[in-house]
């Protein structure tokens, strides 16, 4: 049995993970067989938003108690998980991925890694096990390793590829039902949501992303 690693970050398409790309990939694990390690760091989020609105709030949230939501309770703080506990780790898109677990929301290609995500990260490829990224994670994946010039993809958003460019990444161009495999760093990326539109449309791409992890470990 695999151990697939689901590094969440909040939950909500605007300040956590995509719901609905969190969702797919564990369903898509589960149905697999595959034992599911779910994890989120314990800091603050970077902000808070109303999604009923789309506007900031002035409360706090903290990341790993929000992603304990998707994961029902089942959860651990990144800092307690090592390379050597996953056969493969896959990082669920929304603005979490670039706001909690990087700052890429903000700083764009001089975006920084949350240490405890970059240290596993660095140590997932270092020791050969692969990594799915959906949606924008792709981008903090690329910042953690980008010294490893990681092929990913993000869809066709042409500024988004520029940054990641920037950052030492080389982006393919993608459609949703679609995924990318860099084969020397075991990369494995789908657009989902950065071209959506629904959810029928983001769950082919994750199935297949899901799927080539799971061949991989």
């Amino acid at each position: 049995m695999s151990r697939i690693g689901v590094l969440l970050s909040g939950c909500g398409v605007y300040d956590g993970s995509e719901i609905h790309e969190a969702v797919i990939t564990l369903l898509e694990l589960d149905r697999a067989g595959a034992e599911i390690i779910c994890m989120a760091p314990n800091i603050d989020q970077h902000d808070v938003v109303n999604h009923l609105t789309g506007k900031p709030s002035a409360e706090k949230r903290n990341v790993l108690v929000e992603s304990a939501r998707i994961a029902r309770g089942e959860i651990k703080d990144i800092k307690d998980v090592r390379a050597s506990d996953l056969d493969g780790l896959i990082i669920p898109g929304g603005f979490g991925a670039a706001k909690n677990l990087s700052s890429y929301a903000v700083k764009g290609k001089d975006a920084e890694v949350n240490p405890e995500v970059e240290r596993l990260l660095k140590d997932m490829v270092t020791s050969g096990k692969p990594i799915g990224a959906i949606c924008i994670a792709p981008a903090t994946l690329t910042k953690a390793i980008q010294d490893r010039h990681p092929e990913v993809t993000i869809g066709n958003d042409t500024a988004t590829a520029e940054t990641i460019e920037a950052m030492g990444g080389k982006h393919k161009i993608c459609t949703v039902d679609m995924i990318h495999l860099d084969k020397k760093n075991k990369v494995v990326t789908t657009p989902a949501y950065m071209l959506g539109p629904g959810i029928k449309d983001v769950a082919a791409g994750i199935e297949k992303l899901v799927k080539k992890v799971l061949d991989l470990a």
